[in-house]
């Protein structure tokens, strides 16, 4: 087995690779601005600048590209709910960078090799949006990613597209790497904005939604890294272009970055048509299991997921197809799990993690998460007690959507509710006679 970072490189051209022609094309990171500009860098801002920011809006609404940072809300669509006009006031950009999903890195690859395409994205975005101050929150880990963005940053200051009116536009923006602490939590947009204003990262309360009260109860705008790496090869060619690069796999637009971690032969990222299906992205480029394994089951996008069984790798991987098999596509990085793995393990090792990345606000997230933890040690040592299927039932319920105060327990109830749906056996055998 190897692990390894694949980008599609065996593919087809630079023109239907949005977010990685660059990288191929150059055969390496691009960190320089002049690396970049050769590659036209900094050419969709140009272009943007000389459009109104609303039309820049629209753009991207007609391109339907979609959040990638897993809810898959149209980014246009966002972006449209921002008030626009001279008495709009102060608004902020922020890119939601604090990648934690377990088994998620694509983000961390697109920063690292590519940092100036996030930082002409941003600019840009900025600029349609009317934000004249952005922020990358970034996962306190990624310590490469956070000194080549600042470099990048510096050098985009320097050639003067971040700072007072920018290509002679009027327009004016500065732009921030801010390093989180670490909580998974602040994957979630209302908690980030607490942690980047020095608050305690909870979630809050929505309404108002950040379009209308987020950083400093300034309008705000947060989308993910790959999301707003999309936008510049948007801008260059077209939202109709941007839409075909599916190739008919999938209604939704574009390309996403695949992903595989666990037991397969290969390990890694790609880049591909959006709607590609489990089953190519597993056996094609990720040359099927390793020897000696078979698949059990599998996350279509991070620990957050519902497993999903063999039997559905033929789906399209894009959101309403995996929705409507009992899952979500998450973050489209898939954690396979083969036949001699202990389903209960594996499953306690995922609701671990959530109960301790729990950040307390509300009784059943905070009580529930290490109650469910508890039941399931006890089941995985042999010494489950009768009712205990029942109670891990009943708290996929208690703590599912709806009963919390935000997303947190009730995704951490989704690989529980599948596994106890896919193998009862397992649990049941976990049981004390």
């Amino acid at each position: 087995m190897t692990s390894n970072i694949n980008v599609g490189l065996t593919n087809v051209g630079p023109e239907t690779h949005p977010l990685t022609w660059r990288y191929t094309k150059a055969g390496k990171s691009v960190l320089t601005i002049e690396d970049y500009e050769a590659l036209e860098g900094y050419s969709a801002l140009k272009k943007a600048v000389a459009m109104q920011p609303t039309d820049v809006q629209a753009e991207v609404k007609a391109s339907n590209l979609r959040g990638r940072g897993g809810a898959g809300f149209p980014t246009g669509v966002k972006w449209s709910l921002i008030p626009m006009g001279p008495d709009a006031g102060q608004k902020y950009l922020v890119c939601n960078a604090d990648e934690m999903e377990p088994g998620t890195f694509k983000d961390r690859f697109l920063m690292e090799e590519l940092p100036h395409q996030l930082v002409e994205a941003m600019i840009t975005a900025a600029y349609a949006i009317g934000a004249s101050k952005g922020y990358i929150f970034l996962r306190g880990e990624y310590i490469i990613a956070g000194e080549r963005l600042n470099a990048a940053i510096q050098q985009a200051t320097k050639a003067g597209y971040i700072g007072e009116n920018i290509l002679g536009s009027g327009f004016n923006f500065e732009l921030h790497v801010h390093l989180g602490a670490g909580r998974y939590i602040c994957g979630e947009e209302t908690a980030l904005i607490n942690c980047l204003e020095g608050r305690r990262a909870n979630p809050r309360t929505k309404p108002p939604f950040p379009q209308q009260a987020g950083a400093w109860g300034k309008p705000t705008i947060v989308n993910n890294v790959e999301t707003l790496m999309n936008i510049p090869a948007i801008l260059l060619r077209g939202a109709d272009w941007f839409k075909g690069l599916s190739q008919g796999k999938s209604p939704d637009a574009g390309t996403k970055m695949y992903g595989i971690s666990g037991r397969a032969k290969i390990t890694g990222l790609w880049e591909l048509p959006i709607g590609t299906t489990g089953r190519e992205l597993l056996y094609t480029h990720g040359g099927g299991m390793a020897d000696g394994y078979e698949l059990s089951c599998w996350l279509p996008g991070g620990a957050s997921t519902d497993f999903l069984m063999p039997e559905h790798l033929d789906l399209a991987m894009d959101y309403d197809t995996i929705m409507k098999a009992g899952s979500r596509m998450g973050t489209a990085l898939i954690m396979v799990v083969d036949d001699k793995q202990n389903i209960i393990s594996a499953v306690r090792n995922l609701e671990q993690f959530f109960a301790r990345e729990s950040c307390g606000w509300c009784t059943p997230c905070r009580d529930g998460l290490p109650w469910t933890v508890k039941i399931l040690e006890s089941i995985e040592a042999g010494e489950g007690q009768e009712g205990d299927i029942a109670t891990l039932q009943q708290l996929t319920r208690f703590l599912g959507p709806g009963k919390t105060f935000c997303a947190h327990a009730p995704g951490a109830m989704e690989p529980l509710q599948s596994a106890l749906k896919f193998f009862p056996a397992e649990f049941a055998k976990g049981i004390k006679a």
